[in-house]
């Protein structure tokens, strides 16, 4: 399954011609209330209390007709907390009061002390206040309304990791954590979808069910760091409508990454398996050499050469048995100019060539690599860390590298790439990355929380892993080790980076599990997980 981004333009064209094909807004909405009811009781069935607190617009909508199945459907005490008046003759309203269901009304509840008593009271509370539509800056009194649901379920603000988003495992039953806790319907209150921009008020919560595509703004920060466990609940939608179809954004889940994976034929041979060269490392940064290295050996590539001076390669290949070996000539330490030829040579019968990791920015260095590259009738190229530096001081850089190339940027690289400011590309990191991957003709990964990956063409994925286990040195060196043994294997430039880019941080969780705590995962835990989290995508 695709997982779709939208944003709100384009959610609304959707909406609109579902309607104009049959499926009314008001089946739309009742599809949603009955899928985010599923989920919840899915995820916690073993709930007693569930307040779900009701908007006044289409988000409360959606919240009452949840509420509805699951007054039909769970075992647990329901209790509605109602903001601002609904029309005196809405059916949904009376029906749910025809069943009994406890209903207060803010305008009723001086002070917001019922509200407070209900918070600490819950299992769960549903978040229905406001959907997509939402405009920032919050009014005052909804803004003191958030304020005393956070004041009340502190616990609930840290999400609960046994919750089972787009991530690597299917979901489970499994006990309630800490209570109360907080489900976001479409998106947790305060949060502006399309930009990621939160207001201060916003709602933590731990899992957040959207519905018939992901919004861009919830895989943004800060809004990201409160959507907690994201779910994408279908509500029935035809993929064919073309309003769909012209969706060029997706999120990678589990079984887009599995369908990525090269093939692996049993008669196959190394021959089978493609060639990645790999040039890197420098006196100061040996160890982006090894780590580079053997990630490239763990990405199912029949062989891996690493080219560096003879002084590293002393040193490295006492640790990584399995590469074959490029000696290059050495200018003090560094690389040096005329080592061009030798990798131009060598390189002719590779399907993938990575520079970078660990390069150094010495002189003689930076003349190797812009040789190089001049040289032409180079294999795709995968360009990181101080390859990217290096290019960064050159005029129109990009028309010199061969098609199908890969850049691999973090926010400060790019940034030099581009000459612009680290804050503006943070605060539009989707289209900074499509914009240049188009003016570039490259396929961009841009790293980060949710790093995203551009084609030339305007397509544009989002990994959905979040977390810090990543945020440590030699990661990235990782990473683009991956990338070029994928690239090796015959992927192209695009699915190879979106398949790495999944790997990699799918291998961050699974090295966070192992160790124990994220703080203390070091890029050789990311290393010994990446074969996890492989066997992880194998299962489909």
């Amino acid at each position: 399954m695709t997982t779709k981004l939208a944003t709100i333009g384009e959610l609304r064209a959707i909406e609109a011609a579902a309607a104009r094909n049959g499926i009314s807004y008001p089946e739309m909405m009742r599809r949603a209330g009955q899928a985010a009811s599923r989920i919840l009781q899915r995820q916690f069935p073993s709930a007693g209390k569930i307040t779900l607190l009701i908007g006044k617009g289409n988000n409360g909508g959606d919240g009452l007709l949840m509420a509805l199945d699951l007054a039909k459907t769970a075992r647990a005490d329901l209790r509605l907390y109602i903001q601002g008046k609904r029309a005196a003759d809405d059916p949904l309203l009376q029906a749910l009061i025809d069943m009994r269901l406890a209903i207060q009304f803010a305008e009723d509840d001086d002070g917001f002390q019922q509200l407070a008593a209900l918070t600490r009271s819950s299992d769960i509370l549903v978040d229905a206040l406001f959907g997509i539509g939402l405009r920032l800056p919050l009014r005052a009194e909804t803004a003191r309304l958030l304020q005393v649901v956070r004041q009340n379920c502190r616990r609930a603000e840290a999400a609960d990791d046994s919750l089972q988003p787009l991530g690597k495992r299917a979901s489970a039953e499994h006990e309630m954590p800490a209570r109360p806790i907080i489900v976001a319907l479409d998106c947790p209150s305060g949060v502006d979808c399309d930009s990621g921009a939160a207001d201060q008020h916003c709602l933590n919560a731990a899992a957040t069910i959207t519905f018939i595509a992901a919004k861009p703004g919830l895989f943004a920060f800060p809004a990201a760091s409160h959507v907690g466990a994201l779910f994408i609940a279908d509500i029935g939608i035809p993929e064919a409508l073309p309003e769909v179809q012209r969706l060029r954004a997706t999120v990678l889940d589990s079984s887009g990454a599995h369908a990525l994976l090269p093939p692996r034929p049993i008669d196959g041979h190394k021959g089978s398996f493609g060639k990645a060269m790999l040039v890197a490392g420098s006196p100061n940064y040996i160890g982006a050499l090894a780590l580079a290295g053997e990630a490239a050996c763990r990405s199912g590539v029949g062989l891996v050469t690493l080219g560096a001076t003879r002084p590293l390669i002393e040193i490295v290949a006492g640790q990584l048995r399995e590469p074959t070996w490029l000696p290059l000539a050495a200018d003090a330490g560094a690389i040096a100019e005329d080592a061009w030829q030798t990798v131009a040579d060598a390189a002719r019968g590779y399907q993938a060539l990575l520079i970078g990791c660990g390069l150094g920015m010495q002189s003689a260095t930076k003349k190797f690599l812009l040789r190089l590259i001049a040289a032409g009738q180079l294999p795709p190229l995968v360009l990181d860390a101080d390859a990217l530096n290096i290019l960064s001081g050159t005029a129109n850089w990009w028309q010199r590298l061969p098609a199908g190339s890969i850049l691999t940027p973090h926010s400060g690289e790019m940034a030099r790439l581009t000459r612009l400011q680290i804050a503006e590309i943070e605060a539009n990191r989707w289209e900074i990355a499509r914009s240049f991957a188009s003016k570039w003709q490259l396929t961009l990964l841009l790293k980060g929380a949710h790093s995203i990956i551009a084609a030339p063409d305007g397509r544009l994925t989002v990994i959905p892993f979040k977390t810090e286990a990543l945020a440590t040195a030699g990661t990235g060196d990782i990473l683009a080790g991956l990338i070029a043994g994928l690239r090796a294997q015959g992927l192209p430039a695009y699915e190879s980076a979106c398949l790495a880019a999944y790997v990699h941080a799918l291998a961050g969780e699974c090295a966070r599990e192992a160790v124990g705590s994220s703080r203390s995962v070091i890029a050789g835990d990311v290393l010994a997980a990446l074969g996890s989290a492989f066997a992880e995508l194998e299962k489909g």
